[in-house]
C-alpha cells in the first residue's frame, strides 16, 4: 500500500478552511485528477477520477468527521484508498491542513509514479490550489457541521443539525 503525507498553512480561520473541505463537490476546482464529486447522502460519495490517463469511477463513505478538526474516509470499491484531513488552528487566522493518504496503486504506471514521487507532487500541488482558491475567495462555499462516527451522523452535534449551507 502507498501512502503520502502532506501539510500546508492557509491563511484563513480553522473553520472557514473546515467548511470548505467539507463542500466535496467543489474538490474539482482544486485538486487535479478529480473531474467529479456527487454527494450522495450525508456519508456517502461519488468520485470520477482520471490518474495516468485512466478514468476511473468509485464510492467512499465518510467514516469520521469532527468539526474543525477532521475528516476520514475510506473507498468501498476499487481502487481501494483511504485518508484523513486534520485542520490545526496556527493563530485566529491561520490553520494548518494536512492530509494523509493511503492507496493500491494499480498497474505498472501507477506503481512506477508512487515509486517515483508522483503521488507526494500532486497532493502537495492540490494542497497548493486548495489554499490559492480558499484565500482568494476570503470566504467558504458552504459548509456541514455535524459530526460523524463510525460512518454513522451524529445530527445532536451544536450547530450543526446535520444540514448543508451552501454560500
Amino acid at each position: 500500500m502507498a501512502s503520502v503525507l502532506e501539510s500546508i498553512e492557509v491563511d484563513v480561520p480553522v473553520s472557514t478552511a473546515y467548511n470548505q473541505w467539507t463542500q466535496f463537490e467543489t474538490f474539482p476546482e482544486f485538486m487535479k485528477g478529480v473531474e467529479s464529486v456527487e454527494q450522495i447522502d450525508e456519508t456517502s460519495l461519488r468520485f470520477q477520477v482520471e490518474v495516468a490517463g485512466v478514468r476511473r469511477e468509485y464510492f467512499a463513505q465518510i467514516t469520521e468527521q469532527t468539526p474543525d478538526r477532521k475528516i476520514a474516509w475510506v473507498s468501498t470499491d476499487k481502487p481501494r484508498n483511504a485518508g484523513t484531513v486534520t485542520f490545526e488552528p496556527l493563530d485566529a487566522e491561520r490553520t494548518r491542513v494536512s492530509v494523509e493518504l493511503e492507496w493500491d496503486p494499480e498497474g505498472f504506471v501507477e506503481n512506477v509514479g508512487s515509486a517515483l514521487g508522483a503521488d507526494n507532487r500532486q497532493v502537495t500541488a492540490d494542497l497548493g490550489r486548495f489554499k490559492e482558491f480558499i484565500e482568494s475567495r476570503g470566504i467558504e462555499t458552504g459548509e456541514w457541521r455535524s459530526s460523524v462516527a463510525q460512518g454513522e451522523v451524529d445530527d445532536d452535534t451544536p450547530g450543526g443539525a446535520g444540514t448543508q449551507r451552501p454560500r
